[in-house]
């Protein structure tokens, strides 16, 4: 069996904002294999979108990587110096598409001086020596326009970005970002701002083009409707921690913690029509006053005292999926019942 692509072992990290210290990643560890989508799911301020910064290395100077390794193609990024992950790492073998493109790319910019200052960057790293021209370059970025389906990408790229629309702008970020040499995209929260018919052109766009580059995704949303159509394995994440985690149809179809169960009792099309929806009880907790025991016990109705007192492990308890649940892992396979 190959060694997987993204290996995060006990990934630790805190943000030090004066006297508090917040827990924002707390033992977080899984892996990734090349090829493979993997869905990270859960509320806000359950650090998801941390995870991905932290992979990539664009944490803000409050982080603080207290323990852990993310080995990335059998490398440990966390020992790799800045210049070395510029170099090698970040828009080379690893990329990323934040959720609103309308503040990732620069409104002063035509679309294709933006494409073509990232083109030359990897160009001068994967080809150092050989010096192309701008020509060549731009019919490169138009390329690349074009196999994203943006129409008449040879007038379109002498755009700015307003004129392009919210879907179409995303669209540039990921033709910036997927190339032949990116073996890795964290795509965060990529469809957010975009309507409900763009975002699956969107999404589809994202898997086609990285199943045409052989590129593993780690995918970050709040929704689980779109990780059961393009995730093979899903990952749940609750206050900084992995609460589940399996194949996508062995999570959605059977959970094994409650946390999951909520999430996906939640959803609507999971209940018979005209039945109220799940709303989980509370608020995910702040990360600098964390309750003790296992962090969710404060919203479970399930909860008992020997959650409060102590901490769920992550454990395989079938063959492929993880659950981090005290019931499940001391009383066998639980089925959670919000309403």
């Amino acid at each position: 069996m190959s060694e997987p692509l993204l290996e995060v072992s006990q990934l630790t990290l805190d943000y030090n904002l004066g006297s508090r210290k917040m827990r924002a990643l707390d033992r977080v560890s899984f892996s990734l294999d090349k090829g493979q989508v993997l869905g990270v799911a859960g509320e806000s301020g359950c650090g998801k979108s941390t995870l991905g910064l932290a992979i990539i290395r664009l944490l803000p100077k409050v982080a603080e990587i207290r323990r852990g390794e993310i080995v990335f193609d059998g490398r440990d990024l966390l020992k790799l110096s800045e210049a070395q992950m510029d170099r090698e790492i970040r828009g080379q073998k690893i990329a990323m598409i934040f959720q609103n493109p309308q503040n990732a790319l620069n409104p002063v910019f035509k679309i294709e001086t933006q494409m073509i200052d990232i083109l030359r960057v990897q160009d001068k790293y994967q080809n150092p020596g050989n010096r192309k021209r701008r020509q060549d370059f731009r019919q490169q970025a138009i390329e690349r326009l074009k196999g994203t389906g943006i129409a008449d990408p040879a007038v379109r790229v002498s755009n700015y970005p307003f004129e392009f629309s919210g879907g179409m702008k995303q669209r540039v970020m990921i033709g910036m970002a997927l190339s032949s040499g990116t073996s890795l995209l964290l795509a965060d929260e990529a469809t957010t701002a975009l309507d409900v018919t763009i975002e699956a052109q969107i999404n589809r766009l994202i898997t086609e083009l990285a199943a045409e580059y052989g590129t593993s995704i780690l995918y970050i949303t709040h929704n689980l409707g779109v990780l059961s159509e393009m995730a093979d394995r899903i990952m749940i994440m609750y206050a900084g921690r992995i609460f589940e985690m399996g194949w996508t149809k062995s999570v959605l179809g059977s959970p094994r913690h409650p946390y999951s169960t909520a999430l996906l009792e939640s959803l609507p099309g999971r209940q018979t029509r005209g039945k109220r929806l799940l709303s989980i009880p509370g608020f995910v907790p702040p990360l600098d006053r964390l309750p003790g025991g296992c962090s969710f016990h404060p919203r479970c109705p399930f909860a008992e005292e020997v959650c409060r007192q102590e901490v769920p492990p992550l454990i395989e308890v079938d063959k492929g999926h993880w659950s981090a649940c005290l019931f499940d892992q001391k009383r066998g396979r639980q089925k959670w019942k919000w309403i």
